[in-house]
């Protein structure tokens, strides 16, 4: 996210990544991608579910994001599955680094939007959810949900009574 807190379109959430992770922190970082790939990212015929990030000599890639090839472009296609070069600060990744080293984080994106012409995607830094951390945020999620039913139900009587 940016600075001020504005973003472009939002081409594709990770949702699996809030279900399956607690996310500590994110980061905003660029993207290296070739045309047809930008194109089919407009299109939004991106999947981001099983991807992540590594940190190789210093430098980070994205890993499984899956982009559809753009139609048009046969001849000149890409990879859906291959490795893309995140763009971030060498402080940050340093930092990223000796995250995932240390504390055992991992690096997954959790979306992909579009800041002016760029595309960026969100990275976050996050530790995995064990089976009986995941039933209890559904547990959580299930008893808001039942909630705001009830109060929703509760105001409309009340409209209609009063």
């Amino acid at each position: 996210m940016s600075p001020r807190g504005e973003t472009g379109k939002v081409v594709c959430v990770n949702r699996k990544a809030r279900h399956d992770y607690f996310i500590e922190e994110s980061y905003e970082a660029g993207l290296v991608l070739m045309g047809s790939e930008v194109k089919s990212v407009r299109e939004g015929r991106v999947n981001l579910k099983d991807s992540h990030a590594h940190i190789r000599a210093g430098e980070a890639f994205l890993i499984g994001v899956h982009i559809s090839p753009y139609a048009p472009a046969v001849h000149t296609g890409h990879d859906p599955t291959r490795s893309r070069k995140l763009l971030m600060h060498k402080r940050e990744i340093a930092r990223l680094d000796g995250k995932v080293r240390e504390r055992g984080f991992t690096l997954v994106p959790l979306r992909l939007y579009f800041k002016g012409p760029n595309v960026k995607v969100e990275l976050a830094v996050a530790r995995g959810k064990r089976q009986y951390d995941k039933r209890a945020t559904l547990r959580e999620k299930s008893l808001r949900r039942d909630i705001a039913r009830t109060l929703a139900a509760r105001r409309g009587r009340e409209r209609r009574t009063g």
